[in-house]
């Protein structure tokens, strides 16, 4: 059985990671919505959300040793990444059909034309990287393994990371809302998709996977249409 001392430590460990984890979503989302009516737009909200996502994980890795909680480490490693890999490629293929799609639409260039500009004539292109870290630590990271321990149930937590990082985008995206839209979409079978597979290997690496795999199909068909 487990002591009452591991037993609260469990219990407190859950319960702050839980109120920090919504605290920054909250805290993103207001200063996107307040840097939305500013010269700033919402650079400032996207930086909070990369630099707020990584540190909160490392402090709380570093401070109780919660690596494993936070399924950075353990779980079943090889069976997230072999998920991850097959769902990336499906959610690949998906991406490569949409791509086609764009390019026989007049309108497909203009509706990537800010994504096109961020990642190239802002130099974010290498940056990416870091992005899927902050946004996977954070919504199937922290977050996830937080509602798991509190007893919320599997499935409704996967769907409420999604929707909360599906939502995300319209905060910190300083591109037009239809590319906005566009990004949301493609977050929602993401966050399914990275949600199950860390559910079930307590590992976030295979979501981790497929979202590089899917973000650097979506740098590449912004190549291909612009």
């Amino acid at each position: 059985m487990k002591s009452v001392k591991a037993l609260s430590f469990e219990q407190d460990s859950s319960t702050a990671r839980f109120n920090l984890s919504f605290g920054l979503m909250a805290a993103i989302w207001l200063l996107g919505l307040l840097g939305h009516f500013t010269p700033l737009l919402e650079w400032p909200a996207l930086a909070l959300y990369v630099i707020g996502s990584i540190a909160l994980v490392l402090y709380r890795g570093k401070k109780n040793g919660e690596w494993k909680e936070m399924y950075l480490a353990g779980g079943n490693l090889r069976t997230s990444l072999l998920w991850g890999l097959i769902g990336g490629t499906l959610l690949l293929l998906m991406a490569m059909m949409n791509t086609v799609n764009m390019m026989k639409n007049q309108n497909g260039a203009a509706m990537m034309s800010g994504m096109q500009y961020l990642l190239v004539n802002r130099s974010l292109l290498y940056l990416y990287p870091i992005l899927v870290l902050a946004e996977e630590f954070l919504w199937r990271g922290i977050m996830f393994s937080a509602m798991i321990e509190k007893g919320f149930n599997k499935h409704l937590t996967v769907l409420l990371t999604t929707l909360f990082f599906l939502l995300n985008h319209f905060a910190v995206a300083p591109v037009n809302m239809m590319e906005r839209a566009l990004m949301a979409m493609m977050a929602f079978p993401l966050g399914i998709m990275g949600g199950y597979i860390v559910a079930n290997t307590k590992s976030v690496w295979g979501s981790v996977l497929v979202h590089m795999i899917v973000m650097t199909s979506m740098i590449a068909a912004i190549q291909i249409i612009l």
